[in-house]
């Protein structure tokens, strides 16, 4: 079992990306977005869950480990939580906002407490987290060059909610060709998949609670 880990961390870190349902793998980034005049550098955490590529981001205006965890504590726990599954691995770069000694370490202390596992693409490798890089230059494309022609943003919270909105459609209305949407919207997949995520919940807790009285015969 150890081995089957290990060699699927590997896939991971090289952009070989094994997903199963919706919750199974999320892939988190930061994304620099630019300089905001009399607010300052904005950055963005994205997050793309890997089966659906639901995406969800938050705009701060700084690059750390909790701005990375507050993330998923505000808006990635609970949306899995909203449909009743849960979040089991995120993969991630190496960078100083996701990586450091869990006790000390705002990123890794949240997910430790959550009980998600942590992927870390390859160190000193070409490799990138590739599903949040297509999804950025996707973002930059669509969203962010034509939003700034069009508008001055003087908050972030002004950012945001036009974001927000642009995230709505992007997971409702577009389209997306990812290898389990088949042309579906990623909300679509999401929702059309969730009974195979519950589904590996409820088989994971029943066999848990078939094991407790082995182990109590045992002892």
């Amino acid at each position: 079992m150890a081995a089957l880990e290990r060699a699927k961390a590997k896939k991971e870190a090289h952009g070989e990306i094994e997903s199963h349902h919706p919750g199974y793998l999320g892939s988190q980034d930061t994304y620099d977005v630019g300089t905001m005049k009399g607010v300052g550098r904005i950055y963005q955490q994205t997050f793309v869950d890997t089966y659906a590529h639901v995406a969800i981001c938050k705009l701060y205006t700084e690059k750390t480990a909790i701005t990375a965890a507050d993330l998923l504590n505000d808006r990635v726990i609970p949306f899995f939580a909203e449909h009743k599954i849960g979040l089991l691995r995120v993969l991630t770069d190496r960078g100083t906002e996701y990586c450091g000694k869990v006790e000390n370490h705002a990123y890794q202390l949240y997910l430790a407490v959550e009980d998600v596992d942590h992927s870390k693409t390859k160190a000193n490798s070409p490799q990138t987290n590739g599903i949040c890089e297509r999804f950025h230059r996707t973002i930059k494309d669509e969203f962010y060059d034509i939003a700034f022609r069009k508008k001055l943003y003087r908050s972030v919270e002004e950012l945001q909610a036009d974001l927000d909105a642009w995230l709505a459609k992007y997971n409702e209305e577009r389209p997306h060709s990812g290898r389990y949407c088949y042309g579906k919207t990623p909300m679509q997949t999401f929702r059309e998949t969730l009974h195979i995520a519950a589904e590996k919940t409820i088989k994971t807790h029943d066999q848990s609670d078939s094991a407790e009285p082995i182990l109590s015969a045992e002892s």
